[in-house]
């Protein structure tokens, strides 16, 4: 078992953990990234991403994530390609966090940019086409599905938003609904019956994303729950959106979240313990764009210096191998 001293620990790697990592390590703060299960979170599996500053030609997720990495890394961040599975934040600082390999790390302060993840549906072929005409992202991705034919899966608020949405780019819209009625807000409901692209489709689930000789999607195949019966629909695009998921289930009990498990936090980003932050979608549960999620990673961060700026006296030195109380 390794126990490594540093004074920042930034668990998660998608835009909000990379722009953290570059300030605090261009802060000669030494900082390590524990990335997960993929450097670079969701945005790393977006095929074409137009919508972020700087790239009028637009980029790829993972050209995107690899370009923050390498700056991160320029200014000092090290990256481990681990888990984290536990934390201890009860006991103060310096805060302890254990990884999936038996790593472990004491830092001074801790950037949680762990994320969510937007629910699937769990059918065959769903994520064989993520970024081949299957979606969890009408922002990110409905401007490649212009004059198209679009499903979206879901009868809640987020469903009928990006519905009407899309509107602006696909041919026609058809909501697949497992129940008869919608759970969306009356006035979203207004909205959505009353556009003439927008169509529903009743008391129905996906049981089968199919695809083309091309590797695109083709068609759904969709299954009646009242009747049972089954019928192919043919589709371009299928945008999902059944809710998220925030990772916050290592972090129970330790730190606030609300109802739907989104860490809670100040207009500075910090969690209910001291020298503890987050950003990004592990609090984020509005916007959900990879420009925001930077925006607050550099909060974060920003904060995140300033607090052990005004402690500098009181850190351990990075030399020590102690574990944490209470280990």
């Amino acid at each position: 078992m390794n126990t490594q001293k540093v004074r920042v620990v930034i668990i998660g790697s998608g835009p909000a953990g990379l722009t953290a990592a570059l300030y605090t390590a261009r802060a000669q703060l030494s900082t390590v990234v524990i990335t997960g299960k993929q450097l670079g979170g969701q945005i790393a599996t977006t095929h074409e991403v137009e919508n972020f500053p700087g790239f009028p030609d637009g980029t790829t997720g993972p050209e995107l994530v690899e370009a923050m990495r390498a700056q991160a890394e320029k200014f000092g961040a090290q990256f481990a390609y681990d888990l984290v599975t536990e934390v201890d934040f009860e006991h103060g600082t310096p805060f302890l966090v254990k990884t999936d390999s038996g790593d472990q790390y004491l830092a001074d302060t801790v950037i949680v940019t762990i994320g969510a993840n937007p629910r699937e549906l769990g059918v065959p072929g769903e994520r064989k086409f993520v970024g081949r005409g299957v979606s969890y992202c009408a922002t990110c991705d409905g401007f490649f599905f212009r004059n198209k034919d679009i499903t979206v899966i879901g009868g809640g608020d987020s469903a009928l938003q990006e519905a009407i949405f899309l509107t602006k780019f696909g041919k026609t819209v058809n909501v697949i609904h497992r129940r008869d009625e919608l759970r969306a807000d009356i006035s979203l409901q207004k909205r959505a019956f009353a556009d003439p692209k927008i169509s529903f489709t009743w008391d129905t689930v996906v049981d089968e994303v199919i695809g083309s000789d091309k590797g695109i999607v083709q068609a759904l195949k969709l299954r009646n729950v009242k009747t049972g019966e089954v019928s192919e629909k043919p589709t371009d695009g299928m945008f999902v959106f059944i809710g998220y998921d925030p990772n916050s289930g290592i972090f129970k009990g330790q730190l606030a979240t609300d109802e739907n498990g989104y860490v809670l936090i100040d207009q500075l980003m910090r969690t209910n313990v001291e020298g503890v932050y987050a950003a990004g979608e592990i609090h984020d549960s509005i916007f959900r764009q990879a420009i925001t999620a930077s925006g607050q990673g550099c909060a974060a961060a920003l904060i995140a210096i300033k607090w052990l700026q005004d402690r500098e006296d009181q850190l351990q030195p990075l030399e020590t191998n102690a574990v944490a109380a209470g280990d």
